[in-house]
This record gives structure tokens, C-alpha cells and sequence, in this order.
């Protein structure tokens, strides 16, 4: 995996409209985990759908988000370290989970509270030792 082609975090080419780092990165995650706009808005704490397009061009986002945007990315990377392929790791997400009574840590995420999101990365963060 060449740096910049898969990472989530990899900045994008210098321009005006450039959106926060946290932003570009979660909207690099959800397209590599066919999230639909609804997911993403949830995902990112149910702000108005205009604020959430206001986000894809420039528009910094809030405190709260700022907070459920590091924990996705901090389950992205953990991912990454327990998986050895791209695909596995975007599967893991869709998958049903024993640990979330057989709900995918996806639809525990799209509860919509930060510690639905929480409880994903927590999960995660044990998994890898962390």
C-alpha cells in the first residue's frame, strides 16, 4: 500500500477549498465502507444535511464532532493493525458480532452517540492489546 493511496489520513492536493484533515479522512473511511450520506450524518452526530455538505467543502466542524471524528479514525488505524487486508478490515465493519450480540460494530455505531462509537473503538482497542 503506497502512502496516501489507502489511508484515510493522507492529505489532499493543496487548493482553496480545503476541508479539515479529520473531515477528508472520514469521507476517505466511508467510501471505503459504502456508507450511504444518512450513515455518514449519523456517524458524525446528526448535524442539518446542509451543515453536513458544508463539511464536504470547508466549513470546520464542531467540538462534538471533532471528538466522534478521532474516535472513527482511531478504530480505522486499530483496523489496520488487526487486519491484513483492506478488504478484511472493511468486512470486519459489516459483519455480525458475538460481542454486540450479533449486531456488526457498524450498526452498534449508527446508534448515533458518541459512546455507541466508543464502544466499537474500546472493543477494538482490546482486541490489539491497546
Amino acid at each position: 500500500m503506497a502512502m496516501g493511496e489507502s489511508s484515510p489520513g493522507a492529505l489532499a492536493g493543496a487548493g482553496q477549498t480545503r476541508i479539515p484533515v479529520e473531515l477528508q479522512a472520514f469521507f476517505r473511511m466511508a467510501e471505503r465502507w459504502n456508507l450511504s450520506t444518512d450513515q455518514q450524518i449519523t456517524l458524525l452526530g446528526s448535524p442539518p444535511r446542509s451543515t453536513f455538505f458544508k463539511w464536504k467543502k470547508r466549513e470546520e466542524p464542531s467540538p462534538d464532532t471533532v471528538e466522534r471524528l478521532s474516535h472513527l479514525l482511531s478504530i480505522w488505524k486499530a483496523l489496520q493493525i488487526l487486519f491484513t487486508s483492506d478488504q478484511a478490515s472493511d468486512a470486519w465493519m459489516h459483519a455480525p458480532n458475538d460481542f454486540f450480540n450479533g449486531d456488526s460494530a457498524l450498526d452498534v455505531m449508527l446508534g448515533g452517540k458518541v459512546i455507541d462509537i466508543y464502544a466499537v473503538r474500546r472493543y477494538l482497542d482490546a482486541q490489539r492489546g491497546g
